[in-house]
């Protein structure tokens, strides 16, 4: 299963009904696959460029991973709210940052469901 035509972090806060925090001038980006981990060393390793990450981690550490492995955005799940210092550097990265109240599995799962897919 691939990407639908064309999938923006904008598609994707208006179907999943997301809070924007930060960097909203990044929405246009196409989101090309999905990754979930909570530990930043797998999302190193293991997630490629396009990529909408999914996580619980709120603080500074996740921008600087999304910068180097240039994705897409995060989703930050159960409603966490981002540290003030995440978001300046998103903003300043332009990485933009979304929070659902949903569970990490739910988001995953109506992701994959909307067509983005870890397997590419």
């Amino acid at each position: 299963m691939g990407v639908y035509n064309d999938m923006t972090l904008k598609d994707i806060v208006g179907k999943l009904e997301m809070r924007v925090e930060t960097a909203e001038e990044g929405l246009q980006k196409e989101v090309t696959g999905g990754y979930v981990s909570d530990l930043l060393s797998d999302v190193m390793a293991q997630s490629k460029p396009g990529d909408i990450w999914v996580t619980l981690q709120a603080h500074p550490n996740i921008i600087a991973v999304a910068s180097l492995k240039e994705l897409a955005g995060i989703v930050i799940v159960q409603g966490r709210k981002p540290e003030e210092e995440t978001l300046k550097k998103a903003h300043n990265e332009e990485i933009p940052i979304l929070v659902s109240d949903l569970q990490a599995f739910e988001i995953v799962g109506r992701l994959y469901q909307m067509g983005i897919s870890g397997m590419r």
